[in-house]
């Protein structure tokens, strides 16, 4: 295993991401990077994305935030084709066109611990790797927990 996939494993494991039911999550974007957003004194966080030339990944392609709330979210197109961000956000989805060597600014709210996916909807983006998730930290409070029973494991 080289020493980027170590660091990738590693990282899945202390964010709790490669649990069963979680695992897939780092299997489905098994390229790119993971990154965790930075926050502010003021409780917001922030974080860039990126698309590096003739990589058609987001880098990082797992971005994770210590808890809910607003990111203020930076993406640079540095490919030499255009791309798109079609990002979550409560209440509103945010679209960006994203011409080459663009950057563009979001701000996303997502108030509630949970994977949240966003992608380059444009042409076949999403087919060739243009997609990643958002993972948000922290408990589901016991009012929204999905009232389902156990699901059997392997």
């Amino acid at each position: 295993m080289t020493s980027t996939a170590q660091e990738r494993t590693a990282l899945l494991g202390k964010l709790g991401l490669d649990g069963q039911n979680k695992a897939a999550l780092g299997r489905v974007l098994a390229t790119g990077n993971i990154a965790q957003a930075t926050e502010r004194s003021d409780g917001r966080m922030e974080a860039t994305v990126r698309i590096n030339p003739d990589e058609l990944v987001w880098d990082p392609s797992v971005l994770v935030l210590p808890h809910g709330g607003d990111l203020e979210l930076t993406l640079i197109n540095d490919d030499l084709n255009t791309h798109c961000a079609l990002l979550p956000s409560n209440g509103d989805r945010k679209f960006i066109w994203l011409v080459n060597h663009s950057r563009g600014r979001a701000t996303l709210n997502l108030d509630g611990p949970g994977y949240y996916w966003f992608s380059s909807p444009t042409g076949n983006d999403e087919g060739r790797g243009l997609t990643g998730a958002i993972v948000v930290l922290g408990e589901v409070p016991p009012e929204a927990r999905l009232d389902r029973p156990e699901q059997p494991r392997p």
